[in-house]
């Protein structure tokens, strides 16, 4: 029982990051369900996601960085909360003066909080493994941010599926993370049957 009871708790982080992995990329999804539908329907509502995707991935960060040791002890998701946070404000200023403008916020957002995030998988590696994902996902973020400050550049971008479908990336790197790790939690509980035989 003292055995179990330590693996169990040696691997809670990773069934925390499970967890949290599952609810970002749900999130992800149903954000980009609601943009490409009721969004390009209703554009206060539409104005209203675009305002909520970098706040929640401020509130997430946060709850992620707390939940291990605190915002002082993981400066890149403090960074990135921040950043987050202030992009939200940015959003909220550069929706009136034109789609160009909200897309080169969110590509200067998706640069850093790319980076931030590339810095925080490679970091946690060694606390709960199958990071891989997560990397990947931060260095496409930043590049993929590079390519909206480009299409910022053009008369009218596309704000609503541009960013879109960057958060469906998103979500996909999400829920690999997510199954990567339970698929990791499986192979040891399985060697251990088999030795038990």
């Amino acid at each position: 029982m003292l055995n179990q009871t330590e693996t169990e708790t040696s691997l809670s982080p990773a069934r925390w990051l499970r967890g949290y992995y599952l609810a970002r990329a749900g999130f992800s999804v149903a954000w980009v369900a609601l943009v490409l539908t009721l969004g390009q329907q209703f554009p206060a509502l539409g104005a209203a996601l675009l305002l909520l995707y970098p706040a929640w991935d401020a509130a997430a960060n946060c709850a992620d960085a707390t939940r291990h040791g605190g915002l002082r002890q993981n400066r890149s998701q403090a960074i990135n909360v921040f950043v987050s946070g202030l992009t939200t404000v940015l959003v909220l200023v550069a929706l009136p003066i034109s789609p160009a403008a909200v897309l080169g916020v969110f590509g200067a957002w998706a640069i850093v909080a790319g980076l931030l995030q590339l810095a925080t998988a490679i970091r946690r590696w060694s606390l709960a493994g199958a990071q891989w994902a997560m990397v990947l996902s931060g260095g496409q973020s930043a590049l993929a941010g590079g390519a909206f400050l480009f299409q910022g550049q053009q008369a009218m971008p596309a704000v609503a599926s541009t960013i879109a479908g960057y958060a469906g990336f998103g979500a996909i790197y999400f829920l690999i993370s997510a199954i990567v790790l339970f698929l990791a939690r499986r192979a040891p509980a399985a060697g251990t049957a088999t030795r038990r035989h």
